[in-house]
């Protein structure tokens, strides 16, 4: 779905939805504890911020959480089979976009406006360029950072 469509959708999804919950992590926190832990904690704070009662199973996009305490089904490709998973990827993705354009506003010469978040080329030639921004992971390994011989 094109960025366009989901901020077209997004208000859609919200006033449809029952309950919303957008849970953040920063990059030192990432660094610190690794994406994937980092992924897992965040998807799990939300299930419990959003958990409606006893009789509810949450549906998860793509794999179970092993120590979530939220009782929650995984669903592959849950994007594309559940409406519930499909509005959340929406919410997500339109959070993150708008967020990476006030960085892009914060921090001229990344192009995080543009990329949103994904390597790209121009990203890493302006990382080789300029080097890299509070907003960078300092945990992520890409060439544009082993060139810059950065340190965890």
């Amino acid at each position: 779905m094109s960025a366009e469509k989901r901020a077209e959708l997004y208000p859609c999804v919200l006033r449809a939805a029952e309950r919303v919950s957008v849970v953040v992590r920063s990059a030192r926190g990432i660094d610190e504890r690794g994406l994937h832990v980092t992924n897992i904690e965040a998807l799990s704070s939300a299930l419990e911020r959003l958990y409606p009662d006893e009789s509810a199973t949450c549906l998860v996009d793509g794999f179970s959480l092993r120590d979530c305490t939220v009782p929650h089904r995984a669903v592959i490709e849950g994007d594309g089979t559940s409406a519930a998973i499909a509005a959340a990827s929406v919410i997500a993705k339109v959070t993150r976009d708008r967020y990476m354009h006030g960085a892009g506003r914060d921090y001229p010469g990344w192009g995080f406006e543009e990329h949103v978040g994904y390597s790209t080329p121009e990203h890493r030639e302006a990382i080789e360029r300029i080097g890299i921004s509070p907003l960078h992971r300092r945990s992520f390994q890409s060439v544009a950072y082993s060139q810059l011989e950065l340190a965890g």
